[in-house]
């Protein structure tokens, strides 16, 4: 007693099961739980054996009538997946599911087994708790688009040709960078190199029309497009075709001197004619190295009146600089690069020892250039040139050389015995019978890629470097170490570096 108040505690006997005899606490039953369960099965009449439809190709399952989801295994979407095939057999049984979990089995059993916890009213308001596995078989059957492209890998709907009759394939080499850091070719089926161009197979027409609006904004592109009718279905009018993209890439490169047609050079404000293409982008950037004056020419300009160029990179020579005096009046900034006009006395390097030839110029690299540095460039003093819009020019008088960009060779002779420090990525291309044979032509091609890459930041700004993993570590202190070789610094590849394993773990581009 406390405060005049009783405090009544209630008690719960206990009583003998019917079946055992065991002391237990009374129920509507009077059993206890091992006798109610052996007396009373609740899993009886739930299915505890069920298949599911599995694309082995794309790791998918089928949800009827026609939707395939792609789901990981022991992940909760499989597990909610599997558990609704068996809600409505449990709802007819009028059990109640309260938990459930995956049972471990080798991922090469094609079996996929789930422990399920049920409750379920038995007899006077008496619920039983039983736990049963439930094992879900998997039966191979390939969706759609994969059985389509493995009983045929060429049944592609849309192929985008891209093109460019040029003698090097260095312009597809920098496209492959920008493709692949902006993912344009992720829904590519199949990616086939040819002699002077890529072919790219999609399973969607609409793949391929995103894939060539992505080419128009990184090159001067025109295409066209053909369709052809594959098959016809009278009864539900159905028509499927092929759908072929052709893309052409400009036979414009960068650093190539370009010699105007007439009607080009008056529109342009009398420009040139002789200029040098300087950069190409969704334009053609054309710069006259003897006046600084430049233009830039969209894709509707350029293949109103095409045109090509007079000498390519392939022809460029090596010169030595005797002397340099700069136009101190003539400086100009061109899409970021310095430009400054200078008077340069030039001698062929393959001259040295045979005559004693000097050349007085003027050039656009005065910013760079200094008395004993080598620069590449075109020599017109010695080449036989036969381009019919040069000779539309009466009376004009040609330089006897064109500076194109100073040269780092001799230099980068002495330091190329260690590999370089970053690495690019590659796509993964199938290569014809012509391109096997060619093989070294195109190892010296994607060569003069990368050193481009190292001399001009401008270029490397688009792209994304990844660290070598091969290049050693104390060697890395000495990649900006004062040297006149130009090199990829390591910060721009922390800036572009994505640290993850899988892209670290990527092999390099195939040289």
């Amino acid at each position: 007693m406390e405060n005049g108040m009783f405090t009544v505690h209630h008690t719960i006997g206990s009583v003998l099961c019917c079946k055992c005899g065991i002391q237990m606490q009374p129920n509507a039953a009077n059993m206890c739980v091992k006798c109610l369960s052996s007396e009373n099965n609740i899993t009886e009449g739930l299915l505890k054996r069920l298949e599911l439809k599995h694309c082995p190709e794309c790791d998918s399952y089928l949800q009827p009538p026609r939707n395939w989801i792609k789901l990981q295994l022991e992940s909760k979407e499989l597990l909610t997946f599997c558990l609704k095939k068996l809600q409505k057999n449990l709802n007819s049984n009028k059990a109640r599911m309260v938990h459930a979990e995956f049972i471990w089995t080798e991922p090469h059993s094609k079996r996929i087994k789930v422990k399920v916890k049920v409750q379920k009213e038995i007899l006077n308001g008496v619920i039983l708790e039983q736990s049963y596995p439930v094992e879900y078989i998997q039966r191979d059957q390939m969706c759609e688009p994969c059985s389509r492209i493995q009983a045929n890998p060429d049944q592609w709907v849309a192929a985008v040709q891209l093109r460019q009759h040029v003698s090097h394939r260095r312009t597809f080499f920098y496209l492959e960078q920008l493709i692949l850091k902006h993912d344009a070719a992720a829904s590519a089926i199949r990616i086939k190199e040819t002699d002077q161009g890529i072919d790219f197979f999609f399973s969607n027409r609409s793949h391929g029309v995103k894939f060539v609006e992505f080419l128009g904004k990184v090159a001067p592109v025109k295409g066209r497009h053909d369709k052809q009718l594959v098959s016809h279905d009278p009864k539900s009018n159905n028509y499927n075709y092929k759908y072929t993209f052709s893309v052409e890439i400009p036979p414009i490169c960068r650093e190539d001197l370009i010699c105007l047609p007439p009607k080009v050079a008056v529109s342009l404000g009398n420009l040139g004619p002789l200029v040098i293409c300087t950069k190409v982008s969704s334009s053609i950037a054309l710069l006259d190295p003897f006046t600084l004056r430049h233009c830039f020419l969209d894709a509707d300009q350029y293949w109103r009146a095409s045109f090509k160029s007079l000498l390519t990179s392939r022809e460029l020579v090596e010169y030595i600089v005797l002397d340099v005096e700069v136009i101190r009046s003539a400086e100009v900034y061109i899409a970021g690069t310095k430009y400054v006009l200078a008077e340069a006395q030039v001698a062929r390097v393959s001259d040295f020892g045979k005559n004693d030839t000097i050349f007085s110029i003027k050039t656009h690299l005065g910013h760079i250039l200094s008395p004993g540095d080598y620069a590449l460039g075109y020599d017109l003093y010695g080449a036989n040139t036969n381009d019919i819009e040069l000779d539309k020019y009466r009376g004009l008088v040609l330089p006897e050389a064109v500076l194109v960009k100073k040269s780092y060779e001799e230099k980068r002779q002495k330091k190329r015995s260690k590999p370089r420090s970053w690495k690019l990525k590659s796509l993964s291309m199938e290569v014809d019978d012509k391109g096997r044979i060619e093989q070294d032509k195109k190892t010296s091609d994607y060569e003069q890629f990368l050193k481009d890459i190292e001399e001009n930041p401008e270029l490397r700004f688009n792209l994304s470097l990844y660290r070598n993993k091969e290049y050693q570590q104390s060697e890395m202190a000495s990649v900006t170490d004062g040297e006149e070789v130009p090199s990829v610094p390591l910060d721009e590849l922390l800036a572009d570096l994505d640290l993850s394993e899988d892209e670290d773990g990527d092999e390099d581009m195939e040289e």
